[in-house]
Formats: structure tokens, C-alpha cells, sequence
């Protein structure tokens, strides 16, 4: 006989909470690297797109696109309930306060073999501080 199942996580950071073949739902927490004063880099998925809704507290979606005059960085202050798309490709990060709780969806096959990490110089951390402006 069939049910319905449900999950949740308070742990800090991303924590996987549904997989099939096809999808993942994970639900991601604050965490010490997503605060304003601990980010330090970005993220991009080179197959894939990845999906964030906002369920609680605040979150700023960086992103950035690389130019011939550098990296140009900018934001989207996250709306509760919304479902925001990051395209395959696109350098991003999420910014977040300790009460904020969000639910990301992802294609299952979205790993660290097909993403890149970029870690972010001491004046792109100021530049993504000043951005936010939470501090």
C-alpha cells in the first residue's frame, strides 16, 4: 500500500532530500559560507539549470557574467514563494541571513564533475559585500 511521504532538514548548508531519475529536491539553510561575512566564491552548473524558491528569511542571489573588462557582478533580492532560475552556465551564489530556509530543485545529474567553483579576490568580496549591503 501506497502513502504519502514528506521530508525535512534543519541541518545547516544543503541537505538532499528527494531524488529520482530524473530530479532532486534539496532544502538549503544558512550556513557560515552563504553569510554576507563568509562568502568567498561562485558557483556555476555547466549542464544544468537550478532552481531556488525562498520558504523563509532573507536571501540575495548573486550572479555574474565575465566580460572582456572582467567579472560583472550583480543581484536579485529574493522574493518569498517565487521560483527563480539559475540558467545552466551563469556564475551564481545565494547570500543568506540564519532564519533563511529555501528549497532548491536540480536536475539529479547537477554534481561537482560538471561545475565549476570560482574563488573571488579580496576586491570582488568588497564589491559583493557593498552589493548586498547587509553589513
Amino acid at each position: 500500500m501506497q502513502k504519502i511521504l514528506s521530508y525535512e532538514c534543519d541541518a545547516a548548508g544543503m541537505t538532499r532530500v528527494y531524488e529520482n531519475p530524473k530530479w532532486m529536491i534539496g532544502i538549503k539553510n544558512w550556513k557560515p559560507a552563504n553569510d554576507i561575512t563568509g562568502l568567498d566564491c561562485l558557483e556555476r552548473h555547466n549542464k544544468t539549470d537550478e532552481l531556488f524558491v525562498l520558504v523563509n528569511g532573507k536571501c540575495t542571489l548573486l550572479y555574474a557574467n565575465e566580460t572582456e573588462n572582467g567579472l560583472q557582478i550583480d543581484k536579485v533580492e529574493m522574493e518569498p514563494f517565487k521560483v527563480y532560475n539559475i540558467p545552466q552556465s551563469l556564475w551564481h551564489n545565494t547570500v543568506t541571513q540564519k532564519d533563511t530556509k529555501m528549497i532548491l530543485i536540480e536536475d539529479v545529474s547537477t554534481s561537482n564533475e560538471n561545475s565549476d567553483v570560482l574563488q573571488l579576490t579580496p576586491e570582488q568580496i568588497k564589491e559583493v559585500q557593498d552589493l548586498v549591503g547587509w553589513l
